[in-house]
């Protein structure tokens, strides 16, 4: 019989692939991002469901078997699933009109949702520290978007929904993980994006609006273009890197405790300032510097504080 790894291996192989899986998501965003001047989202959705799942489908098939896909839990699973997948079109319509790091910084309030909704959604007791953690994050994120002047961009809206639906999705999925094997979770949810992508493809081909006022609006409505053999190459490249993600993350959080994992997904903040400056010629100014680093440091602190109450209590 192979040995149970220690806890201490957990935490080491948990940290490698949190980090591994915000390498490839960030990655993902960016190859998003340059294609969303071209196609519409609904394409880009469905390429990367088209190459997901044949790729989490064979993997599945080959360690647990299909069967284990019809879980009793399936229904939860699901709607989870719907709810993550709003959040992340969200997500990919505010990178279309936002610098990556300022949409990256703003979907980091995720934890501050996460803290305030444990209250009255799962009874728990929010600490003080949590609150001023969530004050000072979201006091950081209107430092970046400054509502009111001239520069506020209205897909910040986008990206702080973005936020509020993968927190849903996180509490809903805390014990999920530990009941149901990761990659049932990851094909579920891989197929619900795609079919949401061809409900959202023929809505917006039905509604004949081609809005191109806005950047988001334009990445929503803009009719199907067939892809060059190059793009058609990238974005079945997002496939690819999604599900390698998908189950990174998931297994990342099976493997240690959520305090121990979730700092090492700022990780991101890295990869969005460097993508953006490689890229696509965005390199954050003052305000965007320092909103960063209000929410990172409000997190960290949240997080900091959480194992050190979990330590005291035994």
């Amino acid at each position: 019989m192979t040995p149970s790894p220690s806890p201490g291996d957990n935490k080491a192989r948990a940290a490698v692939l949190v980090l591994l899986a915000i390498g490839l998501a960030s990655t993902q965003d960016a190859i998003i991002k340059a294609m969303s001047g071209t196609y519409p989202v609904y394409e880009t959705m469905l390429i990367r469901g088209l190459t997901s799942l044949p790729i989490l489908g064979v993997w599945l098939a080959y360690t647990h078997g299909l069967r284990t896909l019809l879980t009793p839990l399936w229904l939860r699973i699901l709607i989870r699933a719907l709810i993550l997948c709003t959040a992340y079109l969200a997500f990919i319509l505010a990178i279309a009109a936002m610098p990556i790091a300022n949409m990256v910084a703003i979907y980091f309030t995720m934890p501050f949702f996460v803290a305030g909704l444990a209250g009255p959604f799962l009874g728990e007791r929010v600490p003080y520290y949590r609150w001023i953690a969530i004050v000072a994050g979201f006091a950081g994120v209107i430092v970046m978007v400054r509502p009111g002047v001239q520069a506020f961009e209205p897909a910040a809206l986008l990206a702080l929904y973005s936020a509020f639906g993968y927190a849903i999705g996180q509490m809903m999925g805390r014990d999920l993980a530990q009941r149901v094997e990761p990659l049932v979770i990851a094909n579920w949810q891989n197929a619900v994006y795609f079919i949401f992508a061809g409900v959202i493809g023929v809505i917006a081909q039905a509604s004949g609006f081609a809005g191109e006022s806005h950047k988001s609006l334009a990445f929503l409505t803009r009719p199907f273009v067939w892809p060059t053999l190059p793009d058609f190459l990238l974005l079945s490249a997002v496939g690819v890197l999604a599900a390698f993600a998908m189950m990174s993350f998931i297994s990342a959080y099976k493997l240690a405790e959520s305090n121990f994992v979730a700092p090492f997904e700022y990780s991101g903040m890295i990869w969005a300032v460097l993508f953006g400056l490689l890229f696509f010629n965005d390199f954050p100014d003052f305000w965007t510097w320092s909103g960063m680093a209000v929410v990172a440091s409000a997190g960290l602190f949240m997080l900091f504080m959480d194992r050190r109450a979990r330590f005291q209590t035994g």
